[in-house]
């Protein structure tokens, strides 16, 4: 059986991989702050999907999953091009343990092909079945997270878009927060800041998956991200443009060593239409 599990650096064939495995080992080998992990190919993930006892022992046995608490992505061929993101259309599983991995992957594999999805799918002119890779990655425990546009996505102004908010990423890109917002000018320096109501974060639990947890207080509308984060997230947004180019949506996370670190990277698709690219 041809099953394979690769370190994450290694996904260079977007047939086997999807595009988000491939971008993310594009980053890795470009140097950039990638939390380790690894790439689960299609036809793997069809196996689990399918209940192949052979395939999810592979996954279940491979080395390069690490033993932690983890995130699995989806990785669709086609995925995160110019001009079909799949954003918001497939499941991200947080707060995996590897002996529950395989149950991930098939939620991601289903969740390609919900009727949302196909829909999107048709949309795009991508009538064949979906091909759905699995991205796995250590969970980043972060102090904060949030998203990054290169480009603002509503005006296509050449400045930097940032939206944060303290914990996982998923309190942002989920609406159930006012984040704080930052408007930077494409050299570095900060042209507005909007301070959020970040009355509760998403956590992890003791259990599989994430919580709600409230925010103290004094901490709700405290900028959850300072002078040296955003100068952070300016160097990381310019590393990022020179390995894909000008318009980038990007999700990133702030860990504990106070590392800003690189999640996710696709192009804006909606720029300077009305909706936000937002990350899957």
């Amino acid at each position: 059986m041809d099953d394979r599990v690769v370190p994450l650096a290694q996904a260079a064939d977007e047939v086997a991989f999807g595009g988000k495995a491939v971008s993310l080992g594009a980053a890795i080998r470009a140097g950039l702050p990638v939390p380790p992990g690894a790439a689960v190919d299609t036809t793997t993930v069809n196996r689990v999907a399918e209940g192949n006892q052979a395939a999810i022992d592979a996954v279940l046995a491979s080395s390069h999953i690490p033993d932690a608490r983890l995130a699995i992505r989806s990785s669709a061929v086609g995925e995160d091009s110019a001009d079909a993101s799949f954003a918001g259309q497939h499941v991200t599983k947080l707060n995996v343990r590897k002996p529950t991995v395989h149950e991930a992957v098939r939620l991601v594999w289903e969740s390609a092909r919900t009727e949302s999805a196909l829909a999107y799918r048709a949309r795009k002119g991508l009538s064949e079945q979906p091909a759905i890779a699995a991205v796995v990655q250590v969970l980043v425990e972060p102090v904060a997270a949030g998203v990054l546009f290169t480009r603002n996505p509503m005006t296509g102004a050449n400045e930097r878009m940032i939206e944060a908010s303290w914990g996982l990423g998923e309190a942002v890109v989920s609406g159930i927060i006012v984040p704080d917002r930052v408007r930077m000018s494409a050299s570095g320096s900060v042209l507005e800041f909007i301070a959020g109501d970040k009355d509760v974060k998403i956590w992890y639990g003791e259990d599989d998956g994430t919580i709600e947890v409230p925010v103290d207080p004094s901490l709700r509308q405290l900028a959850c991200i300072g002078d040296n984060h955003l100068a952070a997230l300016h160097d990381l947004a310019e590393r990022c443009v020179r390995v894909w180019g000008p318009a980038l949506d990007i999700e990133w996370a702030l860990g504990g060593d106070d590392t800003i670190y690189l999640l996710q990277c696709r192009p804006i698709t909606t720029l300077g239409g009305p909706d936000k690219v937002r990350p899957t």
